[in-house]
């Protein structure tokens, strides 16, 4: 099952913070790791995820890197800044905080 768009859009830019948190990747690579870790429920197309991380890099969250891989192919490979390192650790006390009132309030209970 696929999330709603606007669920996603809260969603997307700390889930691809903290896929990058762990290593530097190039889009394809966090394509497939969303799709992968999330099993397909945060799955992105290009065309929603370079919007995304081109909305990161603007906000100084993380850098592009340009490098040439084995295959002679030039990628550009994301990485966490300090300001996104800060970022990602206060969103994920909101996320907590918002996870565990939809819990209070019954929203997350199993076949619901």
């Amino acid at each position: 099952m696929r999330v709603e768009r606007e669920l996603l859009r809260g969603a997307g830019p700390i889930t691809v913070l903290r896929l990058l948190s762990h290593q530097e990747m190039y889009g394809y690579q966090l394509v497939q790791a969303l799709a992968r870790q999330t099993d397909g429920v945060l799955a992105m197309g290009h065309s929603t995820l370079y919007p995304l991380l081109y909305g990161l890099v603007a906000k100084g969250l993380i850098k592009g890197t340009w490098r040439t891989a084995p295959s002679g192919r030039r990628r550009k490979y994301y990485s966490v800044t300090t300001k996104g390192a800060a970022y990602l650790k206060s969103r994920r006390a909101q996320w907590r905080r918002l996870v565990d009132t939809l819990g209070q309030l019954g929203l997350l209970e199993p076949g619901r």
